[in-house]
C-alpha cells in the first residue's frame, strides 16, 4: 500500500494512494503514528480497504498532501553513506555509520515550501532514502532487521552547510530548520519494494539535473544501517531513518550553489514517487 495524510497543517487525516486516486480512510480512526505502527497497523488498514473499497471517498487531487507519518519520536539521518558524495565534501570515507539526528519540527509534506531558516546563506538540498520502522528495535541483528521496517518514504533531508560546518559542535542545527525535512508523498509498504538495494533517486534544481544515484551504492546499506542504530538507541514504531544522499549535493561544486528563493527543488526516487518544493525566504528576512 501507499499511505498518505492530508489536509492543513496540524489538521492532517490519514488515506491512501491506489492507482493514481487517493482515498480518504480516515474511518479506520487514528493516525500514522506509533501506535498505528505499533499495532501492525499497515496490515490492519490493508484489510479495512479491501473490506471497503467500494465505499471510500475520493480526495480532491488539489488537496495538500502532509508528511505520510505523524510526527516521529526520532528523525534519524546516516551521514556521508555514499562513496561519491564522500569524495565531493572532501571527507574521509567513513569506517562506520555517522549518525546525526533532525528535529522532529522540521518534518514537512512533499509539496510544501522550504524556508531557508533567518540568517541562512548556504542552504542546500540532498535526495535520500528512507526508512519506517515498524516495530519497536533494540540491539536487533542484522539478519532481523527487515522484520523491524514498515516501509519507505522519499526524503529532502535539506541541510543549512553554515550552521552544520562552520558554527562548532555537532551536524544538528543545520538540519533541523522548520521544512528542513519534506517527506513523502507516500510511505510506500516494505512489500511494494521488490529491491532495496536497486532504487534509483534523482533530484533536479530549476529543471536541472544535479543528483542521480542508486541505493545499490550505499557503503552502509538497509539492514546494516537498522542494526548498528538499535546498539546505540531504541527505535520506535513511526521512527525514521534517512539513508544517507548520493553525489550532487550544492556544496559539492566550485563554487558551491545554494538555494534562494523562488529555485524549484523537483526529487524522486523508485515506487516512492515525486515530490517538489518551491524554496522560500524567512518572513520579514
Amino acid at each position: 500500500m501507499k499511505l498518505i495524510r492530508y489536509g492543513n497543517p496540524g489538521q492532517e487525516k490519514i488515506g491512501i494512494h491506489e492507482n493514481g486516486v487517493h482515498y480518504d480512510v480516515s474511518a479506520f480512526g487514528g493516525d500514522y503514528d506509533e501506535a498505528f505502527f505499533a499495532d501492525n497497523g499497515p496490515a490492519r488498514l490493508d484489510e479495512f480497504v479491501k473490506a471497503n473499497m467500494g465505499n471510500l471517498v475520493i480526495i480532491p487531487q488539489e488537496t495538500r498532501l502532509g508528511s505520510p507519518i505523524a510526527r516521529p519520536s526520532k528523525i534519524l539521518c546516516i551521514g556521508l553513506n555514499y562513496r561519491d558524495h564522500a569524495e565531493e565534501t572532501g571527507a574521509k570515507i567513513p569506517t562506520e555509520p555517522i549518525i546525526f539526528m533532525k528535529s522532529t519540527t522540521s518534518l514537512a509534506g512533499p509539496y510544501d515550501d522550504v524556508v531557508i531558516p533567518k540568517g541562512s546563506t548556504k542552504t542546500d538540498w540532498e535526495v535520500e532514502f528512507g526508512i519506517i520502522i515498524g516495530k519497536k528495535a533494540s540491539y536487533v541483528s542484522e539478519p532481523e532487521a527487515m522484520d523491524h521496517v514498515a516501509g519507505y518514504v522519499l526524503h529532502n533531508d535539506v541541510s543549512e552547510r553554515e550552521f552544520q560546518l562552520e558554527r562548532g559542535g555537532t551536524w544538528d542545527k543545520g538540519k533541523g530548520c522548520d521544512t528542513f525535512a519534506p517527506m513523502g508523498p507516500y510511505l510506500v509498504t516494505k512489500d511494494e519494494i521488490k529491491d532495496i538495494n536497486n532504487v534509483r533517486l534523482w533530484l533536479s534544481v530549476n529543471g536541472k539535473m544535479y543528483q542521480d544515484g542508486n541505493t545499490r551504492n550505499l557503503i552502509f546499506n538497509v539492514p546494516y544501517i537498522i542494526s548498528y542504530v538499535s546498539q546505540f538507541m531504541t527505535l520506535l514504531p513511526g521512527d525514521v531513518i534517512s539513508t544517507g544522499t548520493p553525489a550532487g549535493v550544492g556544496l559539492g561544486f566550485n563554487p558551491p550553489i545554494y538555494l534562494k528563493p523562488g529555485d524549484v527543488v523537483e526529487l524522486g526516487a523508485d515506487g516512492l514517487g515525486t515530490a517538489k518544493q518551491v524554496v522560500t525566504a524567512y518572513p520579514g528576512r
